[in-house]
């Protein structure tokens, strides 16, 4: 158990230190501020960043965040029916074929995250209708000062909401962070926790660095983007101090499923993030667009190139 024991704390000081660099990387470099860029090149590779940035966003979403979500859904509402099963008729069932599950109800968690946030976004603009008028000023004095200056940014979601779906982008990936830190936390063995581990440190990177590279982009203060990374990057490590300290024991009733459910929610949500705020963003400006085809295809790509592992 010693061993063990030594590889999972040395597993939450690589996820804490990974994190952190990578986080910090675009928030403290000016190079990658796009109110920093000095020359039309910089400001298209900056674009062209965020573009990967993006495709790695539409992959962390449905390769892992959704893909993970829908199986653990579908296992936990499969083992509570089995179990209430056999509650009530008072013998064990055979197998696993009598409890399928025929109702979509993972697709129907996530598509609820999803609502939840449009539904939050929708109350604040019918509470606060003046955000939207002051936002345009705003969103034009970006254009102008501190935006892509390759185009205009009438089509584009409103500034106001950007630093809201930053927030939501932030939240969701922290629920997601703990789960994958618990996960790791739960292994009984040195080479699974090893595995896992890797597994995690490889698109968490590059995940972490387009957080990092986003925050920038929608105007996030310095000092709120370093202690936004800081929280997001304690959530793995807090995840798998959670799991070494209920290693030991089974978990209870409804435990799995609660986090089944909440994991779904935050898939939800970063799909909404991903298509309302992210991809509209970047793919709004006329430059080059096969080149930032090119872009999100291979942040999409290298995701999907990672869950074969994770």
């Amino acid at each position: 158990m010693e061993p063990l024991l030594g590889v999972k704390i040395g597993c939450l000081f690589a996820l804490l230190a990974l994190t952190l660099v990578c986080g910090l990387i675009p928030i403290r470099f000016r190079w990658f501020q796009i109110n920093a860029a000095t020359s039309g090149r910089h400001r298209l590779v900056l674009s062209l960043l965020g573009c990967i940035s993006a495709g790695v966003f539409l992959g962390a979403g449905f390769m892992h965040m959704t893909a993970e979500a829908l199986e653990s859904i579908e296992n936990e509402i499969q083992k509570f029916m089995i179990q209430n099963r056999t509650e009530s008729e008072g013998k064990a069932s055979d197998g696993t074929d009598s409890a399928r599950v025929e109702y979509p109800y993972g697709e129907l968690i996530i598509s609820l995250g999803f609502f939840f946030i449009f539904l939050l976004e929708s109350l604040a603009l019918q509470c606060w209708p003046g955000a939207a008028g002051a936002s345009t000023a705003s969103q034009e004095e970006l254009g102008g000062s501190q935006g892509l200056g390759l185009h205009s940014h009438g089509p584009l979601p409103s500034s106001s909401r950007g630093p809201l779906r930053a927030l939501i982008l932030l939240l969701s990936l922290s629920f997601h962070s703990v789960f994958e830190g618990l996960a790791v936390g739960l292994q009984t063995t040195v080479t699974a926790t090893v595995q896992l581990c890797l597994a995690v440190l490889a698109h968490k990177g590059v995940v972490v660095f387009s957080v990092g590279l986003r925050l920038m982009q929608v105007g996030t203060r310095s000092q709120w983007a370093v202690f936004s990374i800081l929280l997001l990057a304690l959530m793995s490590p807090v995840g798998l101090a959670l799991g070494l300290a209920v290693a030991g024991g089974g978990s209870e009733g409804g435990q799995g499923l609660t986090q089944a459910v909440l994991e779904g929610a935050a898939a939800g949500t970063f799909l909404y993030v991903t298509f309302l705020e992210i991809l509209p963003r970047e793919l709004a400006a006329p430059e080059a667009p096969l080149a930032k085809w090119g872009c999100v295809a291979s942040g999409f790509a290298f995701m999907a190139f990672i869950a074969l592992w994770a």
